[in-house]
């Protein structure tokens, strides 16, 4: 992570609002071998092995974001000596399994683990601790016996996109305006999470006309559920489109505007992609949620070596705890997030170092920059 990104990381810290969460026990020690006068303390210097496992390498954040400030974390934590052994999954939670399977063969310190399909990983997650190497659920709370867990809080996500929609939709939110719910995919945790905090806020003030959980995330799915509901509902009757990431909200998009309407409604996204932030900036997209992915990457990055050189997770890390459907008391990190809408830009993946106004106003999106003061 470059030192602008990095300041911005721990300037967010420092803001953010606190989450009041109950208080977190340790996770249980690492049964990986150790040698000499460590082996009787559980503890391990600074030569490690953290295993990082990916989901999917469709939405920007992942390679762009995540696994390069994992990584620099975990070299700065361990004085440059900690090594980082990558695998992305492609959406694949097959292949996810076989990479679990190949991360205890190389015989990891520790995995951090965004899951696939956070189900089907439960008895990957427990070969993994049989074989003595804990695992951190990141992003995604996977089930079986993880040792710690960070993201976002998810149905505030869902709370956040419902309310930024009824705000755009002002006099059009009614109980007879009809919407379109573009959930994320089933295999994902998160998704359902972001469907009740939304379900939460719109549920009695507006029809849900159609909604749909959109296989893998993909756009192109997401595309083709629009142009179903545009046939069953009516393009000219959508009041409003929420949308649970902006690689959907952009699908969706492509099809309200390849079915000929002239004036778009207000579709939510969530991620603060750059061509989702770029989509705010000329209207198409009313807004997205903007998350800090340094804190969270830098936050399972502390974890993962605490639980590798300490045998256990130091608890001052953790600020609370979760329950996953199959653990209780899961040591947790929860991270706060922000609406992200043209009046914010600059205060947010401009100040935090995600995008430049360079990168955000190129030539295509000048005239809309300057519409909105965004310079």
């Amino acid at each position: 992570m470059n030192t602008r990104m990095r300041r911005a990381a721990v300037a967010f810290c420092a803001t953010a609002m606190a989450v009041s969460l109950a208080a977190c026990g340790s996770a249980k020690e690492s049964k990986g071998d150790d040698s000499g006068d460590k082996a009787s303390t559980g503890k391990k210097g600074d030569d490690i092995t953290v295993g990082l496992l990916l989901p999917e390498n469709q939405t920007a954040r992942y390679e762009k974001f995540d696994k390069p400030i994992i990584e620099k974390q975990i070299s700065t934590l361990t004085n440059g000596k900690g090594k980082l052994e990558y695998l992305n999954a492609k959406q694949d939670a097959t292949l996810q399994s076989q990479q679990i399977d190949t991360m205890i063969t190389k015989k990891v310190d520790v995995l951090i683990l965004d899951a696939v399909d956070y189900k089907a990983v439960a008895n990957g997650v427990k070969k993994a601790k049989d074989a003595g190497i804990p695992v951190v659920a990141y992003d995604r709370l996977a089930e079986g016996p993880i040792s710690a867990y960070t993201s976002f809080d998810n149905v505030e996500v869902g709370k956040t996109q419902g309310e930024a929609l009824l705000k755009a939709m002002g006099s059009k939110a009614t109980k007879s305006s009809k919407i379109v719910m573009m959930n994320g995919a089933v295999t994902d945790p998160n998704a359902a999470q972001f469907k009740e905090g939304a379900h939460s806020v719109l549920d009695g003030k507006v029809t849900i006309a159609k909604e749909y959980d959109t296989k893998e995330w993909k756009p192109e799915n997401a595309n083709a559920n629009m142009e179903g509901a545009i046939s069953a509902v009516g393009k000219d009757k959508i009041a409003g489109v929420y949308s649970a990431n902006d690689g959907m909200a952009g699908g969706s998009i492509t099809a309200l505007k390849a079915a000929g309407l002239s004036k778009l409604p207000p579709v939510t996204g969530q991620d603060a992609e750059l061509a989702g932030v770029q989509r705010i900036i000329t209207g198409d997209q009313y807004m997205s949620v903007f998350k800090s992915y340094p804190q969270e990457a830098e936050t399972v990055a502390k974890m993962a070596v605490s639980i590798a050189k300490d045998g256990k997770l130091d608890s001052s890390i953790a600020t609370g705890t979760v329950d996953s459907g199959t653990e209780k008391g899961v040591p947790a990190v929860i991270v706060p997030v922000v609406s992200l809408t043209q009046d914010n830009i600059k205060d947010t993946v401009v100040k935090e170092g995600y995008y430049t106004l360079d990168e955000i106003c190129t030539a295509k999106y000048k005239a809309a920059c300057d519409k909105i003061g965004l310079k």
